[in-house]
């Protein structure tokens, strides 16, 4: 990993001035990556280190105490984007109430100037900055000029014309509707968990299925439904098919996270594993008996066999 991180502002310590952008980056997808591939750019031709500057836990979730937001990315998750986007330093601070009432000016001094020796920044149109978030790309400008550093803005014409926002992709996954997902964020979306035992239902109809147990709880979870999923397991690639639900059929009542792997035999159990999602095939259903359950399952593993040929 080439990505320095910091855990605040304070841990920090500019060597070369820095290219700062800023933001909160849900999801790292296809409109964040215009800013970032800039700031990465301008660092290389201006002989400077980029600097992302993101906080945690999402400031709505501190402002907006009643909000239920869900995340796109768990922390790990954004780390690792970030990384494959080549930044060079990536500072995630604590973002608190205290935080919240520095004024536009005292932030831009105290920090973008005496701690990071900015040399430029670069955001999106509607950047909006500050106590309340009152400052606005003027105000950043005539801070530049007073304190000497570039602002670039990103127009809205350039962020319209991938017209992709973290909300839309939340809706999209909300809605099960995961290939519009995959195509605003410029890659599969994804769930990581440790694997624990389940009920082992699945193991006496054919379809064993490993439960996946998502610890962050601010990480957002698709539709219910079944989908069609893949996971890469011991340096190899393996599809299946993933039930996210209640499990009507035998009375379940908490929602689980299944997914049954073709032509995958080993003991997955308390392993962490990532699994991509590909598509969403139905909504979850409860049949009359165990056994339309599996005929059921057997009718999807057929749908998802074709589905992955296609893709091969």
């Amino acid at each position: 990993m080439s990505l320095k991180i910091f855990n605040s502002i304070k841990s920090f310590n500019a060597t070369k001035p820095t290219i700062v952008t800023i933001g909160t980056f849900d999801g790292v997808h296809l409109g964040h990556c215009k800013i970032l591939e800039q700031i990465t750019k301008s660092a290389h031709s201006m002989h400077c280190e980029s600097l992302v500057l993101t906080f945690f836990p999402h400031p709505r979730m501190v402002l907006q105490e009643d909000t239920e937001m869900k995340q796109l990315n768990t922390l790990d998750e954004k780390i690792e984007l970030l990384d494959n986007l080549g930044i060079d330093n990536l500072i995630v601070h604590p973002f608190d109430k205290e935080f919240s009432r520095l004024t536009a000016e005292e932030f831009v001094k105290e920090v973008l100037v005496d701690v990071f020796k900015i040399k430029k920044i670069i955001i999106g149109y509607d950047h909006r900055f500050g106590r309340n978030r009152t400052a606005t790309i003027d105000d950043l400008i005539q801070f530049g000029e007073t304190y000497g550093f570039e602002v670039e803005q990103i127009s809205a014409e350039e962020i319209n014309e991938v017209s992709i926002s973290s909300t839309k992709i939340r809706n999209a996954l909300l809605e099960g509707n995961i290939e519009l997902a995959t195509r605003y964020l410029g890659y599969n979306y994804s769930l990581t968990g440790m694997i624990s035992k389940g009920k082992q239902l699945g193991r006496t109809i054919g379809f064993p299925t490993a439960n996946i147990n998502i610890e962050e709880e601010y990480k957002l979870i698709p539709l219910k439904g079944v989908y069609i999923a893949k996971s890469v397991l011991n340096e190899k690639t393996f599809f299946g098919m993933m039930n996210i639900g209640t499990r009507p059929t035998v009375d379940g009542t908490t929602q689980t996270i299944e997914i049954n792997f073709f032509d995958f035999k080993q003991d997955l159990y308390n392993q962490k594993i990532t699994v991509s999602l590909l598509n969403r095939m139905r909504a979850e259903q409860k049949f009359e008996s165990v056994e339309a359950l599996k005929t059921q399952l057997g009718k999807d593993k057929l749908m998802a066999k074709n589905y992955i040929s296609q893709l091969k």
